[in-house]
């Protein structure tokens, strides 16, 4: 899959580039972002050139694509989405989207656009062709379960210990859209997540 860039006119997304380095690893500070996050903390420039290097560009040829948040076309970087396989791969038609923002950027309605525009994207036949897209969350992240019911994604259930954070297994929650469901905020989530 080519790179390519998103925008509804309120949020820039564009496959993260060299020159954005300094500015991942600066926001990858934020205590918040690897409270939620499978990422190094602490998190070092070297961090942020592997993910450029290792992960973004070879993920864009395996449709695991990811896109830097930004505020302007050609902004500075506020945040990150991605697309990427479930593991265990179990269907090449699912995948999983997950992202993360600097607190500067919270509560402007910036990751729910993005995670629109991405959903959107993922689950078009004539794009990536996602039949499924999942979202997954520690346990208590409730900003990203917001943003996911925001985007029509319907809360599923919980996974017990289905995830690993730098050496801890977490319980997960799970949601998932698709193809078919309303890009509109979800109905289907229990009080408290």
């Amino acid at each position: 899959m080519d790179a390519e860039s998103l925008s509804d006119g309120a949020v820039w997304l564009s496959p993260p580039a060299v020159s954005d380095i300094d500015a991942i690893t600066a926001l990858c500070q934020e205590p918040s972002i690897g409270a939620w996050t499978t990422m190094p903390v602490p998190y070092h420039r070297a961090d942020a050139e592997k993910f450029i290097y290792d992960i973004v560009g070879p993920g864009w040829a395996a449709r695991s694509p990811t896109w830097a948040v930004r505020r302007a076309a050609g902004g500075p970087v506020v945040g990150m989405i991605g697309l990427g396989p479930l593991y265990p791969r179990r269907d090449e038609h699912i995948g999983e989207i997950g992202f993360w923002l600097s607190v500067a950027a919270r509560g402007q309605g910036l990751i729910t656009r993005a995670t629109l525009l991405v959903a959107a994207a993922a689950l078009d036949p004539a794009g990536l062709a996602f039949e499924r897209l999942e979202w997954r969350a520690f346990v208590g992240n409730h900003a990203s379960a917001a943003v996911a019911r925001r985007a029509g994604f319907h809360f599923e259930g919980l996974i017990r210990g289905g995830g690993v954070q730098r050496g801890t297994r977490r319980d997960l929650w799970v949601a998932g859209r698709l193809r078919g469901d309303p890009a509109a905020p979800s109905p289907h989530w229990p009080p408290g997540v």
